[in-house]
């Protein structure tokens, strides 16, 4: 293969065939050549040559054209060797080499810089390729109510006990594969057997006994096993009947007067040892795939739908997600506003608005119960927010009136009593979703303004009474510090609230140096409402948040908890005073707003017999106070006296002459000539004035010339017609005295 082919030594009729071969295979091609007169008769007195040596004398002359060709190619190949032999041995007089002393040093190559590097990295690196295009939120929603009818088909399939057989996809085989591994999944092969003088027929299987690789999905590794177990012991009972069947045909073929009483009949025994345990094993399959029906459909039937329609009424709204953990309860609301988006239908954005109402209605439900499920309720503000950022104008509407409910339930009370009192948790806990679902930083908001106006109500208007009446209040100054925490609005109702509740935790005295706002009072019947009178209470106290459920009342008569109970009104309190502190540290009447409770914590409050938490709380809000109220910089105002500007030099005006005009040198031929261009300029202006008072008076003088005209052409026009008048009377005056006489 390596050798060089010689062009020289081809020849044009090579790949051409011979007149011997043609004449051995082809009948000598007659019609194809014409010999001359002088071969044919050359040829005529020698003897033909049979087929046999005429193949002889071609293969001896191809063996012998062979061998000459393998001596040409030998002597090529050593011609070749010796020239290359040569060529080596005078390599070396041709190539001339410098000495490594004579050689001059080569310049180095300049290194990249960053600038090349980047470039040639830039090259290399992978174009970006088109990403697919965005979804928009309509064909998303179709996507995912797509996805959700499907699994729900899928889910009743499986209930109702269809199951679909996985499909086993074809694996590759390759063209060299010997198919050494191949073993049939399931012999099919059918046992002959007679029984009666007739032969048995195999009896079609049940479809309902066939198991898919869907179907035994739920069956057990162990329950596989014995079914396989079972069917290779199956498989050899098959193959020993087969053998004996053999054996006995050969018997027939042998005796063909052998009597039925001298055949033991062996090949039917086996026969049916053979199907009783076949029949076994399919009635364990049937039971096994029986029970994973029964299994996967139980499954199934467990399983929450995929699809749901929006409830038309509350009733159904609520039998919907009753008898449900909280999770899923968030996976139904979830497939409700996936399966009715407002892009799939045209009355699906006023479903999804009845669902915001619903839910906040089975919100109240919740925290309205004996023991609130407030846990349950804090998942639900996630569904809640999403239907709200869907239809934020339906959201408003549906939570102003429960506001506007709320305020007027107040109001009437407050008519009526000149006082009101807190409302229950259910009702508080709607100022909470309501800062939730809607901006607190606003100027001015149709829901978020109104909840503030009415908590401000309950802070001024609802005396406290008892420790549930105070735990409500701090839920309500809670909500309305988180309200302005960020637009720090000052709010003197929670100021008010939060000092009159440190009043109730301090000893009763006569006269105190601060002054307390209504609904508190310096004495009363709620005075020391929050006092602790056990020193040993104090010391068992842990810290903790203030328990939601207290607002609806107290559980416990202990003394113990009561006290640990007031000791965490207490500390809240403390914890929104520091809070304020900070929002309102900048605040330019700090020292006025906070000077109050400064006192009230400093001198009245029984700090010592607290627990070393309450006591480093106010510690610490009094050096806040403290720090808040020196102000260590003075407020920017304008300066009573205006800087004295620097002096500047007046600048050195050079006047830009116009070309081709003539300027005086000095100033006063300047003003010379301004006067006289000035003077010039007046009077044309003034002649041009009077031509035109000289033309208006001609044209007035025209206009009354022409009207005197006009009004002497009528008068005698008028005289003229009077005359002719009084002509015709007296010619018709005169014909008529003519005619009488």
């Amino acid at each position: 293969m390596n050798d060089p082919v010689d062009s020289d030594s081809d020849t044009d009729e090579r790949g051409a065939l011979s007149a011997e071969l043609t004449a051995a295979h082809f009948g000598g091609g007659g019609l194809l050549r014409k010999k001359a007169a002088s071969e044919q008769t050359e040829e005529e007195p020698e003897k033909a040559k049979s087929r046999k040596e005429l193949i002889e004398e071609l293969i001896a002359k191809s063996k012998l054209e062979k061998r000459e060709r393998q001596n040409q190619k030998e002597k090529t190949h050593e011609l070749t060797e010796k020239l290359d032999n040569d060529w080596k041995a005078i390599q070396g007089l041709l190539s001339h080499k410098v000495p490594k002393s004579e050689r001059k040093a080569e310049p180095e190559k300049p290194k990249p810089d960053d600038y090349d590097m980047t470039v040639r990295q830039l090259v290399f690196d992978m174009k970006a390729k088109p990403s697919d295009k965005m979804k928009s939120e309509e064909e998303i929603a179709k996507e995912e109510q797509e996805k959700l009818q499907k699994l729900e088909a899928e889910r009743l399939r499986r209930m109702r006990g269809y199951t679909e057989k996985k499909e086993k996809k074809p694996k590759h085989i390759s063209a060299d594969d010997l198919m050494d591994g191949f073993i049939l999944e399931k012999d099919d092969r059918v046992m002959l057997s007679y029984k009666d003088g007739k032969m048995n027929l195999p009896e079609p299987e049940d479809n309902n006994l066939k198991t898919g690789g869907g179907e035994n999905d739920g069956v057990d590794d162990d329950d596989d096993k014995e079914i396989n177990d079972g069917s290779d012991a199956g498989d050899e009972d098959d193959d020993d009947g087969d053998g004996e069947a053999d054996e006995d045909a050969e018997g027939s073929d042998e005796e063909e007067e052998g009597s039925d009483d001298e055949d033991n009949h062996s090949d039917l025994d086996s026969n049916e040892d053979s199907e009783e345990e076949d029949d076994e094993v399919r009635v364990k399959m049937a039971k096994k795939d029986k029970k994973v029906k029964e299994k996967v459909a139980e499954e199934a039937s467990a399983q929450l739908p995929f699809t749901f329609d929006v409830p038309e009424s509350y009733e159904d709204f609520q039998s919907l997600l009753c008898d449900k953990p909280a999770d899923q309860q968030l996976i139904v609301l979830e497939r409700i506003q996936k399966c009715n988006h407002p892009s799939l239908a045209d009355g699906n954005k006023a479903k999804l608005e009845k669902l915001f109402g619903f839910l906040l209605d089975y919100i109240t439900d919740l925290s309205e119960q004996e023991s609130p499920d407030l846990q349950t309720v804090d998942k639900m503000i996630v569904p809640l927010y999403n239907l709200c950022q869907m239809f934020p104008e339906a959201a408003a509407d549906c939570v102003r009136n429960v506001l506007q409910d709320i305020a007027r339930a107040v109001n009437e009370e407050i008519e009526s009593k000149d006082r009101a009192s807190y409302p229950a948790l259910h009702v508080l806990l709607y100022f909470k979703i309501t800062g939730i679902l809607f901006p607190t930083s606003d100027y001015w908001h149709p829901v978020v303004t109104p909840a503030f106006i009415v908590m401000s109500q309950l802070l001024s208007k609802c005396p406290v009474n008892s420790l549930e009446d105070a735990a409500a209040g701090l839920f309500v100054s809670s909500m309305v510090l988180e309200y302005v925490s960020l637009s720090k609005r000052f709010v003197p109702e929670m100021i008010n609230f939060l000092l009159g509740i440190l009043h109730l935790a301090t000893p009763r005295k006569a006269d105190v140096d601060y002054v307390v706002v209504p609904p508190f009072k310096l004495h009363g019947k709620s005075v020391e409402l929050l006092l602790v009178d056990c020193t040993t209470d104090s010391a068992s106290w842990v810290k903790s948040n203030l328990p939601l459920t207290s607002i609806n009342g107290l559980d416990t008569e202990d003394g113990t908890e009561i006290n640990h109970f007031k000791l965490t009104c207490i500390a809240v309190c403390l914890d929104l005073v520091r809070r304020c502190v900070d929002n309102y540290g900048t605040s330019p009447a700090f020292k006025e707003i906070f000077s109050p409770i400064e006192k009230v914590i400093r001198e009245y409050l029984p700090r010592n017999t607290y627990p070393e938490t309450i006591q480093d709380l106010c510690k610490n809000i009094l050096e806040d106070i403290e720090r808040c109220s020196k102000k260590p910089y003075s407020p920017l105002v304008f300066e009573k006296q205006l800087p004295v500007p620097v002096k500047m030099y007046t600048p050195r005006v050079t006047p830009v002459l116009d070309f081709g005009k003539k300027r005086a040198a000095n100033k006063e031929d300047r003003e010379r000539k301004r006067l006289v261009n000035k003077h010039k300029r007046e009077y044309k202006s003034a002649i041009r004035e009077i031509r035109r008072d000289n033309e208006f008076l001609a044209r007035e003088k025209l206009a009354e010339t022409m009207q005197k005209d006009a009004e002497r052409k009528r008068k005698l026009k008028a005289i003229f017609h009077d005359l002719s008048t009084q002509e015709g009377e007296w010619k018709a005056l005169k014909r008529l005295k003519m005619k009488r006489k």
